[in-house]
């Protein structure tokens, strides 16, 4: 009779676990905008001259079929915070070990509008600056029709990005790293890297900006041990900037449009 078959090594069950997490989720949006971001460069005309429209419409003119593939869009996208807590659970612990919870609100509500106010402000001109300089693409945080449900979707897109990002790049990513072994500085640049990466898509700005967005979240993870005051921070900060394009495109001279 055969024996029991041997148990992996838990430092390999964890290591395949972060390269499957990321291959469903932002890793895979990491190489796609790598390719996105080769097409561009290689396009005819300046980065400036080209847009990335963040929020479009996948069904123009018939609003209600656009409806239900927006939901939809950001129902699928959040799949890999439920992975991450499923495999968290699976290993005895839990997204409370991530601070994703709501046991300190008004003091996470607090904390996040800090930080996105400042990273928000810096963030808008360091975008126009890249932008100027030709190093970015201009960017279109939406594109959808004006109709009722336009405001409320990107809502829910902004908390939907901000819940995948900080979740998994931040939160789950530098548990797990450090789990492995990886020293805080080496797990500070991997995840910090790999925001970059995803953003590429949007030129050398993008990549930059959001790298450095990247250090500055898991030191502040670090000193506060919560994923969800950062996560609050990343979804104001695409709520002022999702909203306000609908409210300012068009009116005023500073705000780039295609």
């Amino acid at each position: 009779m055969r024996g029991p078959r041997p148990v992996p090594p838990r430092r390999k069950i964890l290591r395949d676990e972060v390269v499957l997490v990321l291959a469903l989720s932002l890793g895979a949006s990491g190489l796609s905008s790598l390719i996105s971001f080769l097409g561009s460069i290689t396009r005819p005309g300046g980065l400036a001259d080209q847009a990335a429209t963040l929020n479009r419409s996948a069904a123009p003119g018939r609003p209600w079929l656009d409806l239900a593939w927006q939901l939809f869009g950001i129902a699928t996208a959040l799949v890999p915070v439920f992975l991450v807590a499923h495999l968290l659970t699976r290993n005895g612990e839990s997204l409370r070990d991530l601070g994703v919870d709501a046991g300190q609100r008004l003091l996470d509500l607090g904390r996040g509008a800090l930080v996105a106010a400042a990273i928000g402000g810096t963030g808008l001109a360091l975008y126009l600056a890249a932008r100027a300089s030709g190093a970015n693409l201009t960017v279109v945080p939406t594109s959808l029709p004006d109709v009722w449900w336009r405001i409320p979707v990107l809502v829910l897109s902004a908390i939907q990005n901000a819940a995948l990002e900080e979740v998994v790049v931040l939160g789950y990513l530098m548990h797990r790293l450090q789990a492995l072994g990886w020293s805080f500085p080496k797990a500070v640049a991997a995840s910090s890297v790999l925001r970059g990466s995803y953003h590429l898509y949007q030129g050398i700005g993008g990549f930059f900006g959001n790298l450095a967005m990247g250090v500055i979240f898991c030191l502040l993870y670090k000193r506060w041990g919560r994923v969800m005051p950062l996560l609050v921070a990343h979804a104001l900060i695409d709520i002022v900037a999702f909203v306000g394009y609908v409210l300012l495109a068009g009116k005023v001279s500073w705000l780039p449009t295609p």
